[in-house]
């Protein structure tokens, strides 16, 4: 097994005002070329934006793109014709594949949005551009890790899946529990985030916004405390 940390305090940050953000891996003014990304993983920002403001319409090519919003809601637009708010408890993929431009604005006047944003790189890339949403708790069994994002070709009739080999699973504990995650694909690594609380993996103790990234192993142990939740992104490492 290998493994490498990333406590909370090493992430990459920016200020810009309106915008507070947290990089897990290089990204705009945060460049640490031991943390260009995990394996096909390459973004996992943590923003916070303020109210009524948020990032203008811009291009995205050949990235999966998965968004998570923690608190608040965020307005979406887009070149495909989707226009619509996610709030805290949703979660959105969108395949940008040939191209697409989009927006995303604090849909609300009176308190920031907090969220997750995390890109995948694609395991085909000129794919059309789709996009697709989800409440989360629809997806989520009590105490333990559930699948939330599949690869398309392990996807059935009304999951969410992107362009790749990849599974997001989300774990949200009342109780203290142990689980074992089982990888999909012995040649896959799980990037281990935690939302909120505190775990244990592999003998590491890890606190909120800590994560781990480990390979080379068919399975991770993970000793969650009570309230604690999980985000844990099995990739393709090569």
């Amino acid at each position: 097994m290998k493994k490498i940390l990333h406590p909370a305090a090493t992430r990459g940050s920016a200020d810009y005002g309106w915008l507070q953000a947290r990089y897990s891996f290089s990204f705009a003014n945060f460049f640490d070329p031991n943390r260009v990304q995990f394996g096909k993983l390459r973004v996992l920002n943590d923003d916070i934006v303020a109210p009524s403001m948020g990032f203008g319409k811009h291009p995205h090519q050949n990235m999966e793109i998965v968004t998570i919003p923690q608190e608040g809601a965020l307005k979406h637009r887009d070149s495909m014709g989707n226009e619509g708010v996610i709030e805290a408890g949703d979660i959105q993929i969108m395949s940008a594949g040939t191209g697409v431009e989009h927006s995303e604005l604090n849909a609300r006047t009176h308190e920031a949005v907090k969220l997750f944003q995390i890109w995948v790189f694609p395991e085909e890339e000129g794919v059309a551009p789709r996009y697709d949403q989800k409440r989360i708790s629809d997806l989520l069994s009590p105490n333990q890790l559930s699948t939330v994002v599949k690869p398309r070709s392990a996807a059935k009739n009304g999951d969410l899946w992107i362009h790749q080999q990849a599974w997001f699973n989300i774990g949200e504990f009342s109780e203290k529990t142990e689980t074992t995650y089982q990888f999909n694909n012995k040649e896959h690594g799980a990037y281990v985030f935690v939302m909120d609380g505190s775990i244990v993996v592999e003998n590491e103790t890890l606190n909120k916004r800590d994560a781990i990234g480990i390979w080379d192993t068919d399975s991770v142990t993970i000793t969650a405390e009570r309230n604690s939740r999980v985000l844990l992104i099995e990739v393709p490492m090569n």
